[in-house]
């Protein structure tokens, strides 16, 4: 859920990543995995954009991962292939904090071969880098702050000054999905509208992605989380039971766990 709505964030504020990303304010249009595929590519944490000079390969990760070095360097080579003549960038984004060292490798190297590609960790950034550009707000909660609600309050009031009702509904609810890595449901619920939120493309977006990853995976600890935010943004239980496929009396049982909570 945290890997998809940071893959709508890029794809639908191009422009604002490009200009963090790439030091160019320039929009960038989505490109499909599969046009870059010989066999399959996993592309769950995966975005690629595209304008006619540079391509930018952008990985998002809410853990680290010991095979990053070579699915870039794969990637790379995929993308190289298919834009022999663009400009290709590539970057990691850890989302939540670690100590492992994995977040810290910016190569790949064999005995012959050396690759290098850029690694952003969140938790390390300055708050102000998002603070000021409205695609980016949703992560200064995982920026280097030492107050996280404090931050997710400075995120709500720039929120409350967009003027486009699409943008503004689709930036809330990107950050209440990011914010719930570091704070409690209870404090993101308070500083953060919800009637905002449920209008967003982004929220309901990741709302039938994750339904569908739940149902494909058969994953039971899928489906509650999902419940668990449905409950939260005061959904009745029998339509969360039709939705998530739990059964009713499983989706009671959450519904009094939250209120004990």
């Amino acid at each position: 859920m945290f890997d998809n709505t940071c893959k709508f964030l890029a794809e639908l504020y191009s422009p604002d990543f490009a200009t963090w990303l790439l030091g160019e304010p320039i929009t960038l249009t989505k490109l499909s995995p599969t046009e870059l595929s010989l066999e399959p590519i996993r592309a769950d944490a995966l975005i690629l954009l595209q304008s006619d000079e540079v391509v930018l390969h952008i990985e998002f990760q809410t853990e680290p991962d010991k095979d990053m070095g070579f699915r870039m360097v794969d990637y790379y080579l995929r993308i190289y292939r298919r834009f022999p003549n663009k400009r290709i960038h590539q970057v990691v984004i850890y989302l939540d904090q670690t100590k492992s060292e994995e977040v810290y490798k910016t190569t790949f190297t064999t005995s012959k071969l050396r690759h290098e590609f850029e690694v952003i960790r969140l938790w390390e950034q300055p708050s102000e880098i998002f603070l000021g550009t409205p695609g980016l707000l949703p992560f200064a909660v995982l920026s280097a702050t030492n107050n996280k609600a404090s931050t997710l309050q400075q995120v709500a009031a720039a929120v409350d000054k967009i003027n486009e009702r699409r943008t503004q509904s689709n930036i809330a609810a990107a950050t209440a999905i990011l914010a719930g890595l570091v704070l409690e449901q209870e404090v993101i619920g308070r500083l953060l509208r919800k009637d905002i939120m449920r209008e967003s493309v982004i929220y309901k977006s990741i709302l039938t992605e994750g339904l569908e990853e739940g149902i494909e995976l058969g994953s039971d600890r899928k489906a509650r989380e999902i419940a668990l935010n449905l409950l939260a943004e005061g959904m009745a239980v029998d339509a969360i039971a039709r939705l998530t496929g739990l059964s009713l009396e499983v989706v009671q049982e959450l519904q009094q766990q939250q209120t004990n909570e």
